[in-house]
């Protein structure tokens, strides 16, 4: 394997991270309002992704970095090309690391319900728009090459809002509100779990559909590989194992196989896509690929030794911050749901 190759793959695994770990977390907060009748409850949802979501968030940070480094022709067209869409789930992210801290500074009702709906419309919007992003990613955006040489999007705003990129990102949002009903429905106890099992159980036939719909799209009209084909019908079979795990009361199973299901919709985008990393819809001729869109190949050759000291460690870490917080969460644990640090200071 070249070490564009192994970058390539690299990057698909760093996604892969992203989708299956930020995925609940997205999930959690796009639900938070369905499984959480009350304040005890909806702060007991949230405690769940207290030590979580902030890490999970390293995954957007190193896919971001590797692919800036490794393939620097990819990052800068892909920026530029779709600035807006990444502008607003960056938006998203920021006030949704607000909600979290500051949803609980005061104990007033209307306070923590505005910064309750401020996690969901920011857990909604990222969930969406990376779908439409990847969508149009393999599907194909307008690419020319421009008289110096230099391939660049020359499309708009409303060439990413196509039906294919559209349904892409009503695959994702669904699939990741289902992913973390799934995860409350491991991780709490009590009512929510009982309303997170049964949510899951809705959302997930909707996702089937949804996602039946896109792959069925992507094989027979994006692609001939025969591989991909293969992958997409392995998503749907862990899917369906996970609605039957879910229905049977085998949580962590349907977590697992939701996870399992998270990969294989990436693997089989990559899949779609490889050696290209950015196909042009206007010209094969200019299109990226993993080839004339990468860095040197001593660049590649030093950020590889990196990677393989660094990878293990993260996941390492990350793996026993998980473990530390495996335990289930209730809204019994929950005291003094109303109080607010601002009252204790006007106190």
């Amino acid at each position: 394997m070249s070490l564009n190759s192994f970058w390539f793959v690299l990057i698909a695994v760093l996604w892969i991270g992203y989708f299956i770990l930020e995925g609940f977390d997205f999930g959690v907060g796009i639900t938070l309002k369905l499984v959480a009748k009350d304040q005890a409850e909806r702060r007991a949802v949230i405690t769940t992704l207290g030590p979580l979501w902030d890490g999970n968030e390293v995954w957007l940070l190193v896919a971001g970095g590797a692919t800036f480094a490794a393939f620097p022709e990819w990052y800068a067209t892909l920026f530029s090309g779709f600035y807006l869409p990444l502008f607003l789930i960056l938006l998203s992210l920021i006030v949704r690391g607000v909600a979290f801290e500051y949803r609980s500074k005061y104990g007033k009702a209307q306070w923590r319900n505005r910064w309750d709906n401020a996690i969901v419309i920011s857990s909604a919007v990222p969930a969406l728009l990376w779908g439409v992003a990847f969508a149009n990613i393999v599907r194909g955006v307008p690419l020319q090459k421009s008289g110096k040489g230099v391939i660049e999007y020359v499309g708009g705003f409303f060439n990413l809002l196509n039906p294919y990129a559209l349904l892409g990102g009503l695959v994702t949002l669904f699939l990741f509100a289902t992913h973390g009903a799934l995860f409350l429905g491991l991780k709490t106890d009590g009512s929510i779990r009982k309303q997170a099992n049964e949510l899951a159980g809705k959302l997930g036939l909707v996702t089937a559909v949804l996602a039946v719909a896109f792959l069925s799209w992507t094989t027979f009209s994006l692609t001939s590989k025969t591989d991909v084909r293969m992958l997409s019908l392995a998503v749907v079979v862990f899917w369906v194992g996970t609605l039957a795990a879910n229905r049977a009361g085998r949580e962590g199973v349907a977590f697992l196989t939701s996870s399992i299901t998270l990969a294989l919709v990436v693997i089989t985008l990559f899949a779609a896509l490889y050696p290209n990393v950015m196909p042009s819809s206007l010209s094969p001729a200019d299109s990226l690929n993993i080839f004339n869109a990468s860095s040197t190949h001593y660049t590649l050759k030093v950020m590889t030794v990196v990677a393989v000291v660094m990878t293990p460690i993260v996941l390492i870490y990350q793996g026993w911050t998980y473990w530390v917080f495996r335990k289930r969460i209730s809204s019994t644990h929950i005291t003094s749901p109303e109080a607010g640090v601002l009252d204790k200071i006007h106190q």
